[in-house]
């Protein structure tokens, strides 16, 4: 069997930067335990499939690990393949996932604007241990958000300068942990760890933001953000807080378009 796959660099304007996914497009749902075999062999953080079903596509993510819930960076490199290669004519997609809902992405001038649930997050009040040491430097303030904590650091620096152990990370299993503070060249900056989800650090992290916007945007009062992600890819989106859905708006490159023979 060959299976479509494309490799897209998203939240990005030049090709090696951003977050890299694979994207394979489907005609129907095969057996789960390949569709994480597929990933593993993908080697990326997610690989999204897709399925059509009338003028809507249902879509997942895999990690190489595992399923996840919820994933944007992926969201939009699907998108995009929809929307320049295999159906170059449409504005919009609408996808339906097992986890989070219907979700839309549109075309909004040279950027692609995904619709996604906001996630506020809320205090942690007893944040682990592990967090602390396995980060190295006591963050501000600790919030979580269903298996997901939020290191607060009061500067950028902060966030750039951390060396987190990622062998004591990966016992918070399952837990990713975003670190984040207000930005220099931008409204607020971000890294995200999920070693117990098969990464280390994950280059530029969609979902992530459904929780930082409405987080920065009641810190700053502000309902459109600009955020950047300080990966060594590095990437950047643009955020709008609408009620309880958040819009993330990024950029994405192809960068490789093939076959994987099984």
């Amino acid at each position: 069997m060959a299976l479509p796959v494309f490799h897209v660099d998203a939240f990005t304007t030049i090709a090696f930067a951003g977050n890299p996914a694979a994207v394979c497009p489907l005609a129907d749902w095969l057996d789960d335990g390949f569709l994480r075999e597929v990933a593993a062999e993908n080697n990326l953080s997610e690989t999204a499939y897709f399925v059509p079903r009338g003028d809507r596509y249902e879509l997942r993510w895999f990690t190489p690990r595992c399923e996840v819930k919820l994933c944007g960076h992926a969201t939009l490199a699907s998108a995009f393949v929809l929307m320049t290669i295999l159906e170059p004519g449409r504005e919009s997609i609408p996808f339906e996932t097992r986890f989070s809902g219907p979700l839309t992405v549109r075309r909004d001038g040279a950027l692609l604007a995904m619709d996604f649930p906001a996630l506020a997050p809320w205090v942690c009040t007893a944040p682990p241990a592990t967090l602390h040491e396995a980060l190295g430097k006591d963050p501000a303030a600790v919030m979580q958000v269903e298996d997901n904590y939020f290191a607060v650091y009061e500067r950028e620096e902060d966030v750039r300068g951390i060396r987190p152990d990622f062998r004591l990370l990966e016992k918070l299993h399952p837990a990713g942990v975003a670190i984040t503070a207000p930005g220099v060249d931008s409204d607020f900056v971000s890294r995200y760890f999920a070693p117990s989800y098969g990464f280390a650090e994950d280059p530029v992290t969609g979902s992530t933001h459904c929780s930082l916007a409405p987080f920065w945007a009641e810190q700053l009062g502000m309902t459109s953000l600009h955020a950047r992600q300080l990966s060594e890819r590095g990437g950047e989106l643009w955020c709008e807080v609408r009620g309880d859905r958040v819009i993330l708006k990024g950029n994405a490159v192809l960068t490789l378009q093939g076959k994987l023979l099984i």
